[in-house]
């Protein structure tokens, strides 16, 4: 039987760096089959360089709003940071599952991974850790926050995995015709769920709703229930914007308000800010739902966010049966050239791009970039080997993880905070950034630098 083997160590890393290794060649002959567990070194820079960028758009976004996430439609360098982790991860599980000895254990490895990789974003990001600029933690049950990006990239792990060990055909591929019957039912699959996405994004109703008014208008405050209830105003179908599309309606009704991320991107829109493009205060007469709740990261959009992993998927197959370097770059550029077209028809067809909801031109826009990305760096990295100058972001691709909960989720900014200077806001982060920022050097700086002179006492011999 033609199955595949998920390789196995005693230690398995969450987000699957087991990858294999392509060697530089002179030619474009097809190469022999490579060493069980080589590294595809190009995957690793991939992953590395998205958490580069990640980095990148979470310290200098509130400087650069044109870097920063769009506040509702629109793309920008922010918005492809998780459509390139979901492609990586769909890679990935198809460079580990070549073989499948036991389709029972797998299942249970894929079920363990997940429930770690949620768990770890349920405590990264569900409220437990109060930021940079806390020295406390512990969160609210009652307003704890269900999902993240941790457990997006879970749930697209989980159904891509479950897809690629249950419903890959047992054939040979020798042919491309061979090829697309082997995996087509993965992509009837991704085909079935986006089309349950557009469905009910525009054939739900969203009524009317109600939620709670935070105790501040304040947006960058954690707020506080048991203030007066508001009521926005929606009664309508199909609709994209902010207060009454689908997306956030299902994530009202099965996670509750309260469980939902309380500083939405939408507050950066010209409605909400007057800093707009950037967080700011409200601006007169502003619509109430501008203070509501909403889950970039909520059940329908992680739904159509798992598409991507497909994608990947597909992009991964390609290494698993076509050893030529030719070969793969020209099957990789020509499909995301065709994703990256989809989403632009898409888009004139009516469905914006929009990264809270994950549209579909979203997600097709967003996939075709990933496969570009993936096939130039393949082409520098594996085909050309070039390989010194990334070694950093192959560093950081193969430990994804840590960095991100270090970096991103700012634990390590968090935990230098400790060290303070006689007050807990005399810290080192805040010190740096002072340091930094133009302007009169700090009181508490001077002090630490240059400590006030005290002249030696005068004793008296009599």
């Amino acid at each position: 039987m033609d199955s595949v083997e998920v390789a196995t160590e005693e230690r398995t890393p969450l987000l699957n760096s087991e990858v294999e290794e392509i060697l530089p060649t002179q030619s474009d002959a097809p190469a022999k089959p490579d060493p069980i567990g080589r590294r595809l070194v190009s995957l690793d820079v991939f992953r590395g360089l998205t958490v580069a960028l990640m980095i990148l758009v979470d310290d200098a976004g509130g400087a650069f709003p044109v870097i920063n996430h769009s506040p509702w439609f629109g793309v920008t360098l922010a918005d492809f940071v998780m459509p390139f982790f979901l492609f990586g991860v769909g890679v990935s599980i198809a460079l580990v599952c070549k073989k499948i000895p036991n389709k029972v254990v797998s299942t249970n490895k894929v079920i363990v991974r997940t429930v770690k990789l949620f768990l770890l974003g349920l405590i990264l990001q569900g409220g437990y850790f109060h930021g940079r600029d806390s020295l406390t933690y512990g969160v609210d049950i009652d307003r704890i926050r269900w999902l993240g990006v941790l457990q997006r990239i879970s749930i697209g792990y989980f159904l891509a995995a479950m897809s690629e060990i249950w419903l890959v055909s047992n054939i040979s591929v020798d042919s491309p015709m061979s090829f697309v019957k082997k995996y087509c039912i993965e992509w009837v699959v991704a085909i079935l769920l986006s089309s349950l996405y557009v469905g009910l994004v525009y054939g739900l109703h969203v009524p009317n709703w109600t939620f709670e008014l935070p105790s501040t208008n304040s947006t960058l405050s954690i707020p506080s229930y048991g203030g007066r209830a508001e009521t926005v105003q929606c009664g309508v179908r199909g609709s994209l914007e902010p207060p009454c599309n689908a997306v956030g309606l299902i994530d009202r009704l099965l996670l509750g308000e309260r469980h939902l991320y309380q500083r939405p991107v939408y507050r950066r829109t010209k409605d909400c800010s007057i800093n707009s493009p950037d967080y700011g205060p409200l601006p007169p007469n502003s619509p109430v739902w501008c203070l509501a709740p909403f889950d970039p990261e909520g059940i329908l959009s992680s739904l159509m966010a798992s598409i991507t992993c497909f994608a990947g998927l597909h992009f991964g197959h390609f290494i698993v049966h076509y050893k030529s370097h030719a070969q793969r770059l020209l099957l990789w550029s020509m499909n995301s050239l065709v994703f990256f077209l989809c989403g632009y028809i898409v888009q004139f067809l009516g469905m914006p791009f929009s990264k809270p909801l994950y549209t579909l031109s979203y997600m097709f826009l967003t996939t075709g970039a990933s496969g570009f990305l993936l096939t130039l760096i393949y082409y520098i990295v594996d085909s050309k080997g070039f390989r010194k100058p990334f070694i950093l972001l192959q560093w950081m691709g193969m430990n994804a993880l840590i960095v991100y909960a270090l970096a991103a989720c700012e634990l390590f900014p968090a935990a230098m905070q400790g060290f303070y200077w006689r007050s807990p806001s005399n810290n080192l982060v805040k010190a740096k950034a002072l340091i930094i920022s133009p302007g009169p050097v700090p009181s508490f700086l001077l002090d630490i630098l240059l400590p006030p002179w005290k002249p030696f006492p005068i004793v008296p011999f009599f």
